[in-house]
């Protein structure tokens, strides 16, 4: 007995074609990751060094700080924009779809303000430490250029924060 040939099955649609903003948000996602790994080597080498040589990397513990503070700021970057952050909201559950998404679009706009005065703050305090030459202790590199760094990502969050609010705005018009 033969058994019947398997239809011919459709070719699989294309993938759809990455966006700038789907790059720059890659982007975002891979400079947070990429610091993850220098926090965890930074602390890794230190203890190893430490436990096993009694010798430490100079400036371990600020670099580690400043790494540390960098991730976090591109790490709220990267989670705004796609709204991946943890939330519990009871209210919102229990609303339409309509509500949620007015929901949805105030609370993104605090959180848009919220990231806005800090990024202002962080902005402020890039400076003093510029005017103020602060550097690391043993190397007596600036430190400034870390806070920069920090602020890149919390710049980045804001615009990435406009642009979820723009969106959220849109569907709540459309709805």
């Amino acid at each position: 007995m033969t058994t019947p040939a398997a239809p011919a099955s459709e070719p699989a649609p294309a993938p759809r074609p990455r966006g700038l903003m789907d790059r720059f948000i890659d982007t975002i996602e891979w400079v947070a990751a990429i610091l993850v790994g220098l926090v965890a080597a930074d602390i890794f080498l230190a203890v190893l060094l430490r436990n096993l040589f009694s010798t430490a990397i100079p400036d371990s513990f600020n670099f580690g700080q400043f790494l540390l503070g960098i991730l976090i700021f591109w790490g709220i970057a990267a989670t705004s924009y796609r709204g991946t952050h943890i939330t519990v909201d009871r209210v919102w559950a229990n609303v339409g779809p309509r509500m949620q998404r007015v929901i949805d679009v105030f609370a993104t706009l605090v959180l848009l303000f919220v990231v806005t005065v800090q990024t202002y703050t962080l902005f402020d305090k890039v400076a003093t430490t510029r005017a103020d030459n602060v550097l690391t202790f043993e190397l007596h590199i600036p430190v400034w250029p870390f806070f920069a760094v920090a602020w890149a990502g919390d710049v980045s969050a804001v615009i990435l924060i406009a642009i979820r609010t723009r969106s959220e705005e849109r569907r709540v018009g459309k709805e």
